[in-house]
């Protein structure tokens, strides 16, 4: 079950909630125009969503049927599963940050100046690049309503992550799961903190992949280049109109190939830099 349409009452609460809280503290958390294209950004997404799912399964359904394993259903498979979601998650996360066509299907939910719970909901609406991910779980014996249902509550544990208004949590905590300090680096725009903290629930995986950084100077969030646009359209397809126009520019097949793997940033004489450029350069 995909418990993540049934949980959309609660986060427009919830954001309502912290629109309230700190327009009563004098904080400017939320501007009137992002949040509501934030918000149609959601909605765009759930739509595709209800959409795409039965694919999905269709496409879990399919590989299951090739399972090596019978994994069942009790306790322990519920907690592995949610483990191995995890892991495909931050594989997924971290590879739409470095592949170029993936991004162009991620940078939507980084296209916000802000960082709120409705970035929270700016979301993509080209899901189908996640597919491959999790598709070899079904193989490894995990049942595909298992998957979609552990999926959708690690979906449910990142919104909360998506405020300013919760500072650090004790030591113990931060070290094992994905927090908001956590997960605010990840949307900065600091040389430092592009293309880190790429974690779902469980920051351990940044950690021992190498690409943890902690929340030390102020977050600049958004993108490296600003779209500076409320249009949802806009939003959600930018970069998949630019990565398209790279990859049609007269050139040999190689290069017209490496606007669509190489990293985000990519150029051929390197005009444009890469989130490991920029990090080069300021260090």
């Amino acid at each position: 079950m995909d418990f993540t349409l049934w949980a959309g009452p609660g986060f427009l609460a919830l954001l309502l909630l912290e629109a309230w809280f700190t327009h009563r503290r004098g904080a400017q958390a939320h501007e009137a125009k992002d949040s509501v294209a934030s918000v149609t950004m959601g909605l765009g997404s759930a739509v595709v969503g209800l959409a795409w799912v039965g694919v999905k399964l269709g496409a879990y359904e399919w590989a299951y049927s090739y399972a090596f394993f019978d994994l069942g259903h009790g306790i322990a498979t519920w907690i592995a599963a949610f483990i191995v979601v995890d892991l495909a998650y931050y594989w997924f996360h971290r590879l739409h940050h470095e592949v170029r066509v993936l991004w162009a299907a991620h940078v939507t939910h980084h296209s916000s100046t802000h960082y709120n719970l409705a970035t929270a909901l700016r979301q993509s609406w080209t899901p189908m690049t996640g597919l491959i991910f999790y598709a070899p779980l079904p193989l490894l014996g995990f049942d595909p309503l298992m998957i979609v249902t552990v999926y959708s509550l690690n979906l449910i544990y990142q919104f909360w992550i998506h405020t300013e208004q919760i500072d650090r949590f004790p030591a113990a905590f931060e070290a094992v799961m994905n927090t908001p300090s956590h997960h605010r680096v990840h949307h900065g725009t600091n040389p430092q903190y592009l293309d880190r903290n790429h974690a779902g629930t469980f920051i351990v995986w940044d950690k021992l992949f190498g690409t943890f950084e902690p929340e030390q100077e102020k977050v600049v969030y958004g993108l490296t280049k600003n779209i500076d646009s409320y249009n949802p359209l806009w939003i959600a397809f930018h970069e998949w109109v630019a990565v398209i126009r790279d990859a049609l520019r007269p050139g040999p097949w190689r290069t017209r190939m490496a606007y669509l793997l190489k990293p985000p940033g990519w150029s051929p004489d390197g005009s444009t830099r890469t989130a490991d450029e920029l990090r080069t350069l300021a260090a």
